[in-house]
């Protein structure tokens, strides 16, 4: 069994540097969206940057959706007391949108079209890294191996893409530049000794 490595203050789980991965919209459809029983993770200051976004967001929603924001608002507690984004009917996210079968964010849509300053929450940005508070000040990522994304576990070993160079954007926003540099040469000189000695 690899062993967890640390990079600062963050416990990084060793398959996030050994997998492959690489969304597959055009083959999963963001089943992400819609599957699971709960909404994404989000702070309290996600959630205010998210409350700044509604009104651009609001016409696009739908009206399931928009009912839901009204009766609770863009965020509840789950089960185990954590804050995560409001879903319609058990399922799909408030910000999910159908568009040529496929599931989309509408946050992100109208970051993208430079409509407003929040992308989307950090939880959705890292999938399938799932971060996880430790004690004394620690921070944990694991990485989560769900079915609906083989097409991405697929890619990935097409393009020999691993986690955590997928995720290298989202993981600089989290962590900073810094962090993600020292996390790649971790990840390389430990990618070294488990491939071990090439052929010269």
């Amino acid at each position: 069994m690899l062993p967890i490595i640390q990079v600062g203050d963050v416990l990084v789980s060793p398959d996030i540097i050994t997998e492959t991965f690489c969304c597959d919209l055009d083959a999963c459809k963001g089943a992400c969206c819609v599957e699971g029983e709960a909404g994404a993770p989000v702070d309290l200051d996600e959630i205010a940057a998210i409350e700044d976004s509604l009104d651009t967001v609001w016409p696009q929603m739908s009206a399931g959706a928009q009912a839901v924001v009204d009766r609770q608002g863009v965020a509840y507690g789950d089960p185990e007391g954590d804050l995560v984004t409001s879903i319609v009917d058990g399922r799909d996210c408030v910000f999910t949108c159908h568009e040529g079968g496929c599931c989309l964010c509408l946050l992100e849509k109208a970051y993208r079209a430079g409509l407003t300053e929040f992308c989307k929450p950090v939880s959705c940005a890292l999938y399938p890294i799932r971060e996880k508070r430790l004690g004394s000040g620690l921070v944990g990522l694991n990485y989560h191996k769900w079915s609906v994304c083989a097409p991405a576990r697929s890619k990935g070993a097409e393009l020999g893409l691993r986690v955590y160079e997928f995720l290298k954007e989202p993981l600089v926003r989290r962590f900073g530049q810094a962090w993600y540099d020292e996390l790649a040469a971790v990840a390389a000189e430990l990618r070294k000794r488990w491939d071990g000695p090439q052929p010269a």
